[in-house]
């Protein structure tokens, strides 16, 4: 895959992919929070980034299209065939002018910093050799580590990603050998160990060429074996900006999920 270099023009455009249907929580984006639409907070963060331009939720369904028009707010409608949501965000660049710079903000992270998007997206329009940026946090929890679904990340010194896995990574082997082999005792015994883990999180910036060009690359076998998207780029060469963040989100999969992210803003209104 090609490497893309300096961007002309940096216009940066937040888009959000936002699908009607989930598995664990089916309209979860509609959920009424503090008055208004799970979707909307997620939109109001975005627009709230001091280095982004024009907001743009993309969406298969017209409930969804509706609550963010009907709040004055700009959305697109993209096909229901979509696998991915950079498929459904490339849908929309390919609309947006050449040398765009492209924010995909998940849709279910109505708590998402703003600061958090503006760090991201600094960290492109500062580095002409990077495809794509994305966001890290540190790990507090020794669960995290062992938990699949909690996605980890490792970096070069120089900030660019070496690799992202579901597994633990790095792998502190010594002091798993000294507690008998099992890393959850490890973690137990040396809580020092968590300084080493980085939780990768979900909200990526491309380079609108870049994207539409990942957009057609087949998926690759790592990618397929991990079932971690962003080890396509990586396998095909493209240069991962990862920047450590500080202030960490709640991404709405579940019920349980949606009351604390509820909770949370009637605690802080």
């Amino acid at each position: 895959m090609e490497s893309h270099g300096k961007n002309p023009r940096q216009i940066v455009t937040a888009v959000i992919p936002a699908r009607y249907e989930s598995t664990r929580l089916r309209g979860k984006l509609l959920l009424p929070l503090g008055g208004k639409p799970l979707i909307l907070h997620t939109l109001d963060r975005a627009r709230a980034a001091r280095n982004v331009d024009r907001v743009i939720v993309a969406t298969d369904d017209d409930r969804i299209y509706s609550a963010v028009t009907d709040a004055g707010c700009e959305a697109a409608i993209t096909s229901s065939e979509h696998r991915s949501g950079s498929d459904r965000i490339a849908e929309v660049a390919g609309a947006l002018p050449l040398g765009s710079v492209v924010v995909n903000v998940q849709g279910d992270e109505p708590l998402i910093s703003p600061s958090t998007i503006e760090k991201a997206v600094d960290a492109m329009l500062s580095d002409d050799s990077a495809d794509i940026a994305t966001t890290c946090e540190p790990i507090s929890h020794a669960t995290d580590v062992t938990d699949p679904n909690v996605v980890k990340v490792v970096a070069d010194s120089r900030g660019y990603a070496l690799y992202f896995s579901r597994s633990p990574i790095p792998f502190p082997r010594d002091a798993v050998m000294r507690c008998g082999g099992a890393l959850e005792l490890a973690l137990r015994d040396e809580p020092g160990l968590l300084s080493r883990f980085r939780k990768h999180t979900g909200l990526y910036v491309y380079r609108r060429e870049y994207l539409l060009e990942f957009r057609s690359a087949l998926p690759t076998s790592l990618e397929e074996t991990e079932s971690l998207e962003q080890l396509r780029a990586l396998q095909n060469g493209a240069r991962i900006r990862v920047v450590e963040v500080e202030e960490p989100s709640i991404g709405v999969d579940t019920l349980d999920d949606y009351n604390r992210v509820r909770g949370l803003m009637e605690a802080n209104v």
